[in-house]
């Protein structure tokens, strides 16, 4: 008896890129026994046998369902809108590496059923690779140039070529293809010239280069020299800059204990009226020394001379005194003629 049939080609596994499309195929033949409505569903097999298939997209009663799978939604759709005229292929917008699974093609129409299933491989492009150089560039030493892609779904394979010169590689050199080293023996100035590598998988390819320039040997003993020739002159100017510091330092230490110094202050004068007291003591003496001979030749010192602050006042004043009565002293014991002191009366004049 004829029911429906899929009449797509049995592709089993399709590989794509992250981010292209992918139509996976569905075509069926109804027969005149299907009576029944037409039911077509697309379903996600788990890898993991415990957990239910999930329905992501359905046709069933005229109508179309896209919302049972967050994880695709806005992202699939029919190939036919009209599923009902015989296709059923389910179309994959923007491939994620998610999206990676088993998927299965079911078409019911009683009492007819038929599925399909299909393996789907989002697979990531080479991106991102980096070429760079390992050793010393100098001749008669071993060069390694290394290639590496940041992203890519394995298994990734690297290939090295020569761009410039006789565009190929060294007859010493060692390539690694899933390392995607290259190694390059006893490396002469022939070896110099620009290197390209291309890392590729199943899905895409991505590419980088790199310049080598072999050199001559550096003189390691000048090198040598002359680091330790500034290592010494920075050393010096270190130390000069630092002999520098102290002293200005100690210049400012010294300003400021002379600033702050506490320095005894110069005896006072003494006073006036000793000066007097000793100015009088001395002319006695000299009077009393002085013999009735040469007392004749004798000036008395004016009485305003004497250095006495007891007697010095200021204009407009006019003290009273009480007349002073000044015992002599019995000269004539010490060999002297008597002297007698003035003294002053209440008007201010000399007595």
């Amino acid at each position: 008896t004829r029911s429906l049939s899929i009449t797509s080609l049995d592709q089993a596994m399709f590989e794509k890129a992250q981010g292209e499309k992918v139509t996976l195929p569905c075509t069926f033949v109804l027969s005149e026994e299907d009576e029944g409505p037409l039911d077509i569903e697309w379903v996600l097999i788990p890898a993991d046998n415990q957990k239910k298939e999930q329905i992501i997209i359905m046709y069933a009663v005229d109508r179309i369902y896209n919302h049972y799978y967050a994880a695709v939604t806005g992202r699939m759709q029919f190939t036919n809108p009209d599923p009902k005229s015989g296709d059923g292929s389910l179309d994959i917008l923007n491939l994620k590496s998610a999206d990676t699974g088993t998927y299965q093609c079911k078409v019911k129409k009683a009492p007819g059923v038929q599925s399909q299933k299909i393996q789907l491989s989002v697979l990531v492009k080479p991106a991102r690779t980096k070429c760079s150089i390992e050793g010393s560039q100098e001749i008669g030493k071993d060069v390694t140039l290394k290639c590496a892609s940041q992203e890519g779904s394995p298994l990734l394979f690297y290939d090295w070529k020569r761009v410039s010169g006789t565009q190929e590689l060294p007859a010493t050199s060692i390539p690694n293809k899933s390392t995607g080293e290259l190694l390059l023996k006893n490396a002469s100035q022939d070896y110099s010239g620009t290197y390209s590598c291309v890392a590729s998988n199943r899905v895409g390819t991505d590419e980088c280069s790199v310049e080598l320039n072999v050199t001559p040997p550096i003189n390691t003993a000048g090198v040598i020299a002359g680091a330790i020739i500034g290592t010494l002159l920075g050393l010096s100017v270190l130390a000069f800059l630092l002999f520098c510091c102290c002293k200005k330092h100690r210049e400012k230490k010294y300003e400021k204990e002379v600033h702050h110094d506490i320095r005894e202050d110069v005896p006072p004068p003494k006073s006036r009226s000793s000066t007097a007291r000793s100015y009088i003591g001395s002319n006695r003496s000299s009077l009393g020394s002085m013999s009735p001979s040469n007392m004749e030749g004798y000036t008395k010192t004016p009485y305003s001379q004497v250095p006495s602050e007891d007697f010095e006042r200021t204009s407009g004043q006019n003290p009273t005194f009480a007349p002073s009565k000044v015992a002599a002293p019995n000269l004539s014991r010490m060999g002297a003629v008597p002297v007698m002191i003035p003294a002053q009366s209440k008007d201010g004049s000399i007595v």
